[in-house]
């Protein structure tokens, strides 16, 4: 059946039960009705795995662990690596840049979890009805990471404080990238 015909551009699960539903109804032999069955059980089966049909629309605790694995990954080497610190004594001088920075982090985020479409991450709870707790948390994961981990080992001492938050910004643009990976691509509990 065409596009044209009534069916909607982007099948999902139910649309496909609907028609083993409807093929079942119009079978003639006892062995073709066992056959749609057991093709409708197959589905089902398959939805239920953690890859073909998951929605995610929770954030747990695991999910929470998952983006700080995430961040220390793909974080790591943004820690050892000194040209963090020339990076953010230029957005220090340039808040514009600054601002720029962080705008991006979030949207890398945001664009990871919703549009990248490597899941399906739906909005549920927002904060203030219009926030989105999952980029909220990766985001503060990754920036607290980032802030622990420099101060812990001696990378900065924040005894300028504005040089060493625009620093730390460096490292968290990379720790959120890894922290939205990380909680998405294994799934959900």
């Amino acid at each position: 059946m065409s596009a044209s015909e009534g069916q909607p551009d982007d099948p999902t699960l139910d649309d496909l039960y609907e028609q083993l539903e409807a093929l079942e109804e119009t079978v003639d032999t006892a062995d073709e009705r066992t056959e749609v069955r057991r093709t409708r059980r197959l589905v089902r089966r398959l939805s239920h795995n953690a890859v073909v049909g998951k929605v995610i629309t929770q954030f747990t605790r695991k999910d929470k662990a998952e983006a700080f694995v995430g961040s220390v990954v793909i974080g790591m080497p943004m820690l050892v690596e000194d040209g963090v610190f020339e990076i953010g004594r230029f957005l220090a001088a340039h808040p514009a840049a600054f601002l720029a920075n962080l705008a991006m982090a979030v949207g890398l985020v945001v664009g990871i979890l919703y549009v990248a479409d490597f899941r399906e991450v739906q909005i549920h709870n927002p904060y203030f009805g219009v926030v989105p707790r999952r980029p909220v948390w990766v985001c503060g994961i990754a920036f607290a990471t980032a802030a622990g981990l420099m101060t812990l080992w001696g990378r900065i001492a924040w005894d300028e404080p504005w040089v060493n938050l625009c620093q730390v910004s460096v490292v968290f643009t990379a720790m959120a990238l890894g922290g939205s990976l990380g909680d998405i691509l294994p799934g959900e509990s």
